[in-house]
């Protein structure tokens, strides 16, 4: 019995565990749901702790190069500490919250390659933590956000590409310690004009939207007229007309800078 116990504290015929998200689609500002199902194995074990977060897995510059890291971002005790029998179930429901600041991952239906965002659930199990997959969860842009978005498909931008990024914008109500960027290619009226890069950091209120020009071939410093940041509110976004908006502050640098 000494035995079993020892191999079971190690992860050997012990208890198994499984997430299942009740519902995968959510929002920044809302809840994930779902539940954690402890199966027990040949022998009782004694659980010290559950827990389920939020995970990303972030770009890191380090020396010349980028890694990825991953990071959790949120986190929320679920369980306390409980014995889970030898062949019982064990069920634990959870809602965790979607912080405002949570990176975008689906635009229209399509998922964003390379944004990686799940929860995760970390099982203390007497001596040992077992982590387990990641279960991922899609995160749809706001109204305010999809507002934005809209805009500059309407003004003929193309998706390129978005990552996260470990870091921090100044100036911005940033929290979390990386940001997202969304990329789009420029249309051929901007012709001098390579890309926009666009980066939102919400609150319960309203949200940092963070624009930045990209001309033909290099990038622009954020002390540069090619960085703009300005408020929106998550309620009262409807009253302005955004297309009409971006292409104003477009056509202005472009046009002090004779791109187009």
């Amino acid at each position: 019995m000494g035995f079993k116990k020892l191999l079971a504290s190690l992860g050997a015929g012990g208890a198994t565990v499984e997430t299942e998200l009740t519902e995968p689609n959510v929002v920044p500002g809302g809840v994930v749901q779902g539940e954690v199902r402890l199966q027990g194995g040949s022998v009782n074990q004694q659980i010290q702790g559950l827990s389920v977060g939020l995970q990303a897995r972030v770009e890191v510059e380090s020396a010349d190069q980028e890694v990825k890291q991953d990071i959790q971002f949120a986190k929320e005790q679920v369980g306390g500490a409980f014995e889970v029998e030898a062949g019982a179930t064990h069920v634990v429901p959870f809602g965790l919250e979607i912080p405002w600041e949570t990176p975008i991952t689906i635009i229209e239906g399509q998922q964003l390659r390379g944004m990686n965002i799940g929860v995760t659930t970390d099982l203390d199990i007497a001596r040992a933590v077992d982590n387990s997959d990641l279960d991922p969860i899609h995160v749809h842009p706001l109204p305010a956000q999809q507002a934005i978005l809209d805009a500059f498909t309407h003004l003929g931008f193309r998706f390129k590409s978005a990552d996260m990024e470990r870091g921090h914008i100044a100036g911005t109500r940033q929290r979390l310690p990386f940001y997202q960027e969304i990329e789009f290619f420029a249309p051929q009226q901007y012709r001098g004009l390579d890309q926009v890069e666009l980066t939102f950091v919400a609150d319960d209120r309203e949200m940092d939207v963070i624009l930045e020009m990209d001309k033909k071939p290099g990038l622009f410093s954020s002390g540069s007229d090619s960085f703009r940041a300005f408020q929106v509110g998550l309620g009262d976004f409807q009253g302005t007309d955004w297309p009409a908006y971006l292409n104003q502050w477009l056509a202005e640098v472009g046009g002090r800078r004779n791109w187009f």
